[in-house]
């Protein structure tokens, strides 16, 4: 399946899912409404939502407890959008300003402050401990995850070790979450809910190295923000860490100058050593081997027109331009 068929096998489940967001976003507080509104409704891919319907219909749910579970998971993303913003002072997300820029830092993690306490409300009319147990820790090391990157900005010894203890926590963990809970609302065996689970983290893993890879490789219109943006900030991502360790003496002063410093003044020299020295198929290769292993957890799960959407999406991931 490609990303429309996926997208077509689920269309009534995903508009319950936005409905309920669109529901569970009111507040009396009209900013609140406006700048939530803004970022929810700002062409995001919904891969997270449909991750957990996804893998609620592959694990035989008959129930609709999944679409708050969706929504809940959307919401969390957002928050974590919405903050990351304001940290890295970034301009754009997904082609548009950010809400940051609109509105102010203020708002910006306020209202993100406000989907995560909407979240958790939600989380309670679930009525389900597992759920909140679940989702509770997903946060709390997402948050983790965030702090750990801040201390990683600006460090060109930042090792591969911890970046991928980064990217777990700030991404894959989410994707877990949003597979592991198809399988608790199914009441699925534990071999089946430690599956999924390992599914969503190697498909999180996966979608975060190619995100990184392209960061060097897209063109601003395809990639929705801005070219460089990892470097203007400090990150030292994947394809950073990678040619710091191949390049030669010169590319590697300047690599590790700029991660210091930061800003997009030396990118094309700095994007010129990520090609030559084979950081970008080093990253690729990485993220296609985490999807494969993402396959590999889907065998305990009984055919089905969702498992096999599971198995596309673990296949969009890698092979994705945006």
């Amino acid at each position: 399946m490609d990303i429309r068929d996926i997208r077509a096998l689920i269309t009534e489940d995903m508009r319950a899912v936005d409905h309920t967001i669109r529901q569970q976003l009111h507040s009396h507080v009209v900013l609140i409404d406006q700048l939530a509104a803004y970022i929810i409704n700002s062409g995001g891919k919904r891969l997270r939502p449909a991750l957990v319907v996804l893998a609620a219909r592959a694990c035989d749910y008959r129930g609709n407890k999944h679409i708050d579970a969706a929504a809940i998971i959307e919401f969390i993303h957002t928050a974590t959008l919405l903050h990351d913003d304001v940290v890295d002072d970034s301009e754009l997300r997904r082609g548009r300003q950010t809400a940051h820029v609109i509105w102010g830092n203020e708002a910006s993690v306020l209202v993100g402050d406000f989907l995560y306490s909407r979240s958790f409300q939600m989380m309670v009319d679930i009525d389900s401990m597992r759920v909140m147990k679940i989702l509770a820790d997903t946060t709390n090391t997402i948050a983790e995850g965030e702090v750990m990157q801040l201390l990683n900005c600006h460090d060109p010894d930042t090792t591969e070790e911890r970046y991928m203890d980064v990217i777990y926590c700030k991404t894959a963990k989410l994707f877990e979450a949003a597979a592991q809970l198809g399988a608790v609302l199914a009441g699925r065996p534990e071999p089946e809910e430690r599956a999924l689970a390992g599914y969503g983290r190697r498909l999180g893993i996966a979608f975060q190295l190619i995100d990184d890879m392209l960061d060097y490789s897209a063109s601003n219109e395809e990639l929705g923000k801005n070219i460089g943006d990892d470097l203007a900030e400090g990150k030292p991502t994947l394809p950073l860490i990678y040619a710091i360790r191949h390049g030669n003496a010169e590319e590697v002063a300047v690599i590790r100058e700029v991660i210091a410093r930061g800003g997009r003044e030396s990118i094309e020299v700095v994007t010129k050593t990520i090609e030559s020295t084979g950081a970008l198929a080093y990253t690729a290769n990485l993220a296609k081997r985490e999807a494969a292993l993402a396959l590999e957890a889907l065998d305990l799960l009984p055919a089905s027109p969702y498992k096999e959407a599971l198995v596309g999406l673990a296949e969009f991931s890698v092979s994705r331009t945006y």
